[in-house]
Parts: structure tokens; C-alpha cells; sequence
């Protein structure tokens, strides 16, 4: 994925994840009730994700259904991985040295990675 996409365009992206394709106002009835948006800023945003290539529309009749190009697990992934590469010099191990030195890792987190990493040695 070439162009990032911003915080709003992603709520907009998590709604057509979960079920699509959608309509502009179906998109509308299911974003965040906090983000209390229009449909005009709904049509805003998958506007701008139509020109970003992330998601794509077809008509039918007069309006128009909106899907994904851009599937979750690739969009976590490239987040990911320019999060490390840009806080972390690209290396995981100072990403949880990090997070460990704050106190935000709970024990319940250690037991998780723990068993990730047994099964990845297996």
C-alpha cells in the first residue's frame, strides 16, 4: 500500500473489514457512535480511500457498494513493520524493551509471548 491512510479513513476501513460490500450510508450507520460523522464526511473518506486504491466501488442501480482491496492482516502488517522500522531501527527485541521498561506488559502478556515463542522454536 502505497499511500497511508489516516485515523479516520481507518474507522471507515474497519467498518467494510468486518461486513462488505456496503453502501455509503450503510458504512455511515456503522462507524463508531462516538465519531458522530454525516454521511457526507462517510462519502468524504471513501472518497479518499477510492483514490488510495484501498477499497473499491460498483453501482447498483443508484447507489454505489464499497469493498476492501486491502485485507486487515496486510494493513496490520505494513503498519507494523514501519512502526519498528522507524521507532526501532526495524528490530522487534527493543519494541518490547520498551513497552517492558514502562510497565505495560502484564504478566498475562509475558505467559502470551512466552507460548508464541515455543510454538515458533517448534
Amino acid at each position: 500500500m502505497a499511500e497511508r491512510i489516516s485515523d479516520a479513513e481507518h474507522s471507515v476501513m474497519e467498518v467494510l473489514w468486518d461486513e462488505s460490500p456496503l453502501t455509503a450510508q450503510e458504512v455511515a450507520e456503522r462507524v463508531a457512535p462516538d465519531r458522530d460523522w454525516s454521511a457526507n464526511t462517510v462519502k468524504t473518506l471513501l472518497g479518499r480511500l477510492l483514490s488510495k486504491k484501498v477499497i473499491a466501488h460498483e453501482a447498483e442501480g443508484r447507489r454505489y457498494l464499497y469493498r476492501p482491496l486491502v485485507a486487515r492482516d496486510d494493513y496490520v502488517s505494513g503498519e507494523s513493520r514501519r512502526l519498528m522500522d522507524r521507532l526501532f531501527g526495524g528490530k522487534l527485541t527493543p519494541l518490547v524493551a520498551h513497552l517492558a521498561e514502562r510497565d505495560e506488559i502484564t504478566d498475562q502478556d509475558i505467559a502470551e509471548i512466552e507460548a508464541l515463542l515455543k510454538d515458533l522454536k517448534q
